[in-house]
């Protein structure tokens, strides 16, 4: 069979539909919060939270809980919250409170698991939330919907407040001088990336979500120097990538996190081979 005909016999399948849908969503709005979060260099935000988000996640199927988002969402906005707080304490600097929520987080969730285990499978549990569903049967209609919906507030709230974190990105103190509440919009953007690890949990898992995050940021300063320009491009190559990637991955037969995240990567190490860094 040719490579049109696959890939029209597998988008006749709503799951694929869903699935694809879900990883342009997620990967669009991970690459515009991530520009800011490399040029603050708090990159490494999103992997401690989507710890959090695994330990939460543990929590939720203790409780056996038809929707998890009720206490994962939650509780890693919370985390957002606590960690911006606890890394502006000069005993505990941003990236130690980072290691700390990370490294505890994941030990947590993995004991919780095996303590107060509800399937015969524990590692195949553990390994799809960390790395992601292997299958694309996983997604389900209201995933879908709760995924677009998240998605438009994150990129609504991104370019409703677009002047603000942008000031916020380059120099608090002066954006401080002119009357912005530093604090509030660094607050507004650690609930929203936590938003996004949430959203991404099915996609790519707690460990590969960051990546998200950071690589299409990184490809797109190694092309642009201009802030404008690269969150706009950072947007472009994220969705190139989770459309080469869910593609790939049909084709292929292999995870779909993994490979959206494995075609960020060779664009960041194409990027990187010659940077252009046009204005």
């Amino acid at each position: 069979m040719s490579i049109p005909s696959t890939l029209a016999l597998y988008f006749s399948y709503p799951f694929v539909r869903y699935a694809f849908v879900v990883a342009v969503v997620i990967s669009l709005s991970a690459s515009l919060l991530g520009v800011t979060l490399v040029l603050k260099r708090y990159s490494f935000i999103g992997d401690g939270l989507s710890h959090v988000a695994f330990g939460a996640m543990a929590i939720a199927s203790v409780f056996k809980l038809i929707n998890n988002n009720v206490i994962v969402l939650p509780l890693t906005i919370v985390a957002a919250i606590i960690l911006l707080r606890t890394g502006k304490n000069a005993k505990v600097k941003g990236d130690a409170a980072i290691a700390v929520f990370s490294v505890g987080a994941l030990a947590i969730g993995y004991l919780i698991v095996n303590v107060f285990s509800t399937s015969a499978n524990v590692s195949g549990d553990v390994c799809s939330t960390l790395f992601g569903s292997t299958s694309l049967l996983t997604l389900t209609e209201s995933e879908v919907w709760f995924s677009v919906i998240l998605a438009v507030v994150v990129i609504g709230l991104f370019i409703f407040l677009y002047n603000k974190i942008f000031a916020v990105t380059f120099d608090e103190d002066f954006a401080s001088a002119t009357g912005i509440n530093a604090d509030r919009y660094n607050l507004i953007i650690a609930i929203l990336i936590a938003v996004i690890i949430v959203m991404g949990m099915n996609l790519v898992g707690s460990l590969l979500i960051s990546a998200l995050v950071i690589f299409p940021a990184l490809s797109a300063m190694r092309i642009f120097k201009n802030y404008h320009s690269v969150v706009i491009c950072s947007a472009v190559i994220a969705v190139i990538c989770a459309v080469l990637g869910m593609l790939m991955s049909i084709l292929l037969s292999t995870p779909v996190g993994a490979t959206i995240v494995t075609v960020d990567m060779i664009v960041f190490a194409v990027t990187s081979i010659n940077p252009v860094r046009k204005g």
